[in-house]
């Protein structure tokens, strides 16, 4: 059943289920402090590479409008996520959610020797996925707002189109992946190495599952690949790990159904046809 009012739900401040289990264990501060909010899609494409990867770091919780002293020390925006590095004296930080995936990245190659993406001997298949990782930032996430903002009904079904399209579009490229190098990186195949784009894309798909269907009545487009690959997605272990109860993604999303004034700056930006902050 679709929900059509707006009961005035506001966003959680806590994680609940796997996250919740996830951020109790890394409670203990260290090397990395991890900026995040529970119910952020790019903050979850940060733990996720965190989990995978195999990088120790120490979860802080925060509430991102209210932007306190500690966030702003690490993100001049006030937006998350963010990391501390506190093994330097004085600490230093590194924050937007593409910048912080390729910094884990470096950092795991000199330490857990884990990767999200193919070997460096095989350039041509790390372009592959980069171009994936393109298509997800440029298409894909602003295509996904747009559709859970639109309030006419007309809006939503030429946003769903779009939605739906960008989808098919990240499709193509893992085909074009899989055809042109050997590369077992990416849950398209079934080897189960996570890549960097599933890791990027992985929050607005899981999102696509829950969030959508409950607020625009959404359904994924047919195709046994397509949903053996989303079903991959979401059992994996690392992706498993991050995400809270249904409630906590449904409460928090209400205000973008809503598109309620001020609902966050990446709202604002695709209302405004900005690109996203």
């Amino acid at each position: 059943m679709v929900s059509s009012n707006d009961s005035g739900k506001s966003y959680h401040l806590a994680c609940t289920g796997d996250a919740l289990d996830t951020a109790n264990a890394h409670s203990t501060p260290g090397d990395i402090t991890f900026f995040g909010s529970c119910f952020c899609p790019f903050v979850q494409r940060a733990w996720v590479a965190l989990e995978y990867l195999g990088i120790d770091y120490h979860v802080y919780e925060v509430d991102p409008y209210k932007k306190p002293a500690e966030l702003l020390e690490v993100s001049p925006k006030g937006l998350v996520p963010a990391l501390k590095l506190n093994h330097y004296n004085a600490p230093r930080a590194v924050n937007e959610s593409t910048v912080i995936l390729e910094f884990l990245e470096d950092v795991a190659s000199g330490s857990t020797q884990k990767s999200l993406l193919p070997p460096v001997s095989d350039p041509y298949a790390r372009a592959l996925i980069r171009l994936q990782c393109d298509h997800i930032n440029r298409t894909l996430v602003p295509s996904f707002y747009r559709y859970l903002q639109a309030q006419e009904l007309d809006k939503q079904v030429e946003c769903a189109k779009e939605f739906v399209e960008s989808l098919i579009g990240l499709v193509k490229l893992f085909e074009r992946a899989e055809k042109e190098s050997e590369s077992n990186v990416g849950l398209w195949g079934d080897g189960g190495v996570l890549s960097l784009a599933d890791v990027m894309a992985g929050p607005w798909i899981f999102r696509a599952t829950n969030v959508l269907p409950h607020y625009r009545g959404f359904a994924l487009p047919s195709g046994e690949r397509l949903g053996a690959y989303v079903a991959r997605l979401i059992a994996h272990p690392a992706f498993k790990a991050t995400c809270s109860t249904e409630q906590l993604y449904l409460d928090s999303y209400e205000r973008y159904a809503h598109n309620r004034p001020n609902t966050s700056q990446v709202a604002n930006a695709i209302n405004s046809g900005r690109g996203l902050p």
